[in-house]
């Protein structure tokens, strides 16, 4: 287990992960930014064994991945197996499927990703949800979010909050993290700042999301990793990723 609970999340840096090599050097990067812990996702083919080598020669844990559901429901061993070897316990998936997009589709879903999850525990996993904002959307007064966490089993079908999507939906972050206390084990941090009228996805700490809030809430709900993310960067991603991180250990995360 690393030092750390903080965690860069490879989404942020996928113009850099296409082949074995850039993911080789894509983590050497991260290790040099002070990070000790990384997400998988957004990674172009590579073998199992050879991101373990990768890894393990930088010094670096696998907090998490993103995994495709398709692949958790089909081969629950295999993404088991490939977890395991990587010592890593939290497998989330990036979004909804399109086809669960629905007020019946989201009831559906929970049940079912529920079953799905519980696979994966029997095998030491976790299962997470990462959620965006269209899961704000109300269907007969409950959101699609609150579908999800209240149609499914506590137990097995955890959370990975993403704190910018929350507040881009309307929504209040730290209240949801404390909503899901128990079942917030990973959250992506990501702050929203403003140009203009516009949206931007900013560095933790360099826009407009209430840092102290989230993070207390984030310590009630019992969180394990704090994953750092930004989906578009103003500046060069790896830069980013170094402000993110200063700014954390500024505000007390290690």
């Amino acid at each position: 287990m690393a030092a750390s609970q903080l965690a860069a999340q490879l989404y942020t840096v996928r113009d850099f992960t296409n082949t074995p090599a850039e993911i080789a050097a894509t983590m050497k990067k991260v290790k040099q930014l002070g990070y000790d812990a990384v997400q998988c996702s957004a990674l172009g083919a590579i073998d199992a064994h050879e991101l373990k080598r990768i890894v393990d020669g930088e010094g670096l844990t696998i907090c998490a991945t993103h995994t495709d559901y398709d692949r958790m429901r089909d081969e629950p061993q295999a993404v088991i197996d490939e977890h395991n070897l990587w010592s890593c316990k939290h497998a989330a998936i990036g979004g909804l499927p399109q086809a669960y997009r629905s007020a019946e589709g989201y009831a559906r879903f929970a049940k079912e990703a529920s079953e799905v999850a519980k696979r994966l525990a029997e095998g030491g996993l976790t299962f997470s949800y990462h959620n965006h904002s269209f899961e704000l959307e109300r269907f007969n007064g409950r959101t699609g979010l609150e579908i999800l966490y209240e149609d499914s089993d506590p137990q097995y079908f955890k959370s990975e909050l993403d704190t910018y999507w929350i507040q881009h939906g309307g929504g209040d972050p730290a209240a949801w993290i404390r909503k899901l206390k128990g079942r917030a084990d990973i959250v992506h941090l990501k702050d929203m700042a403003m140009d203009d009228r516009t949206q931007l996805f900013a560095e933790v700490g360099e826009g407009n999301l209430n840092w102290h809030a989230i993070l207390d809430a984030c310590k009630e709900a019992g969180t394990e990793w704090y994953i750092v993310e930004q989906d578009t960067c103003q500046r060069d991603p790896f830069e980013s990723l170094g402000i993110s991180l200063r700014n954390l250990k500024e505000m007390g995360i290690h």
